[in-house]
């Protein structure tokens, strides 16, 4: 591919011109919105779509079918993380960044042309689960290329600020494929969108994944990577060893606080932003015209607290975002669910979004560079990208049906209590983790 950008190394990556740092974040930022538009949009349209794919005669069985096939792709991140790790580490950051979204936008883009089960009766189920699993693989594949190559092109001073870009990019297709929902639901009615306009947001994310390869077409390899694939080749030269399997496990210590620190992270993300809406709607049965607008304003919220984080790590240090969160959770998950669930009021959904993002923005804003500076260049890439998705796969896929079925048995404490232990992790893993504001990475 061609490059236009030229290689820079070490403190000469501050200099870049200001043209050159919109488009590394947009070219990286576009691809992380794409990815959690389509992550999104599935979760949005599954329950429009269910009868589509499984026998309609009865939707409860179709709906839970469908959310199997919605954990599946979930199943499907730490193999993409693991697949992509290496290769990211083999061929290349802005390589594997380009590939995981054209495999993401390609299940996207299959969702919404595949057949239904009144076309090919059963058969239908395994389109959408073909679909859903290369989306969960190209998802997995997408964190840890582009968390390393936002990590690797970012100067040292600023790279907190930078790594907030790219969950606010995220939060972006969040926003997106919420508005398009209601946009739906508005203009054809839920009949409608049940019969076929529930395929438009899935091709729509296929199309514009062509958008973000054209993008990406344009970034440079990280200087870092072409350092490393040019002692990698001299070596291969020599005949020596290549293999990166015993350089991750020299750095195992690291891989194990990475999943303590995203577990709770990332269940807490769910909570706060992608679960409480849909909970507010089915089981508290808050007015669904109001649930969406604030949502979409705790999103949009949740953007600045991002960029406030990010830039406030690069001042302090990271580790403080890390306390801020384990603690304040602890402290606040109790409360934050008795206000929740205290009515039908729209204001007390406003209260625990709002909360929650301010807690939930601090570890999200610098996870995109608190990671991968864990890790020497050679392995950054799958280092900080298996344990990342393992830890996604577990606890975010299960976190849905966990708060839904304890809710349902009567007993909702016990996950604020589950929350809490998490968090009580997170705090130690904290505590035992090496501060890495302005780290000269090698």
């Amino acid at each position: 591919m061609t490059s236009t950008t030229p290689a820079l190394t070490g403190p000469a990556a501050a200099q870049l011109s200001g043209r050159e740092k919109q488009r590394i974040i947009l070219g990286v930022g576009v691809g992380n919105a794409l990815e959690w538009y389509d992550w999104t949009a599935y979760s949005i349209f599954a329950a429009y779509f269910a009868g589509q794919f499984f026998k309609a005669d009865n939707a409860l069985t179709s709906l839970l079918g469908t959310l199997a096939v919605f954990a599946a792709g979930f199943l499907m991140r730490p193999l993409g993380g693991l697949f992509f790790g290496w290769f990211a580490d083999r061929r290349g950051r802005r390589l594997a960044m380009s590939v995981s979204m054209m495999v993401t936008a390609g299940g996207s883009l299959l969702i919404g042309i595949s057949p239904s089960h009144a076309m090919i009766g059963a058969a239908a189920a395994v389109f959408l689960l073909l679909g859903r699993l290369l989306q969960g693989f190209g998802h997995g594949g997408e964190v840890v290329s582009s968390f390393t190559y936002v990590t690797e092109m970012a100067p040292s001073k600023s790279r907190g600020l930078w790594s907030s870009s790219v969950f606010g990019f995220v939060t972006v297709g969040v926003i997106a494929a919420t508005l398009l929902g209601a946009i739906l639901t508005s203009l054809f009615g839920p009949e409608g969108v049940r019969e076929w306009a529930w395929r438009i947001p899935f091709i729509i994310g296929g199309l514009l994944g062509i958008y973000a390869m054209y993008l990406r077409r344009k970034l440079d390899e990280t200087p870092m990577f072409k350092e490393r694939a040019e002692q990698l080749e001299a070596a291969k030269a020599t005949g020596a060893r290549t293999s990166i399997w015993p350089e991750v496990w020299k750095h195992r210590g690291a891989c194990l606080r990475i999943i303590a620190l995203s577990a709770g992270g990332t269940v807490l993300f769910y909570v706060w932003s992608i679960m409480a809406p849909s909970f507010a709607i089915g089981a508290l049965k808050m007015n669904p015209q109001h649930v969406l607008w604030i949502s979409t304003a705790a999103n949009l919220f949740f953007i600045g607290c991002l960029v406030f984080f990010g830039w406030l790590s690069d001042r302090i240090g990271r580790k403080f975002n890390w306390y801020f969160f384990a603690i304040g959770a602890m402290v606040l998950i109790i409360p934050l669910t008795l206000v929740f669930n205290g009515g039908q009021d729209s204001w007390r959904l406003a209260v625990y979004m709002a909360a929650g993002m301010v807690l939930i923005a601090a570890p999200t804003a610098i996870m995109p560079a608190f990671f991968p500076e864990q890790f020497p260049t050679n392995v950054r890439a799958i280092g900080m990208g298996l344990p990342y998705s393992i830890a996604g796969a577990v606890t975010g896929g299960t976190a849905p049906y966990l708060q839904a079925w304890l809710y349902s048995q009567g007993n909702p404490r016990a996950f604020d209590i589950y929350l809490i232990v998490l968090c009580a992790f997170v705090l130690i893993a904290a505590i035992v983790s090496p501060e890495t504001k302005g780290k000269d990475l090698t």
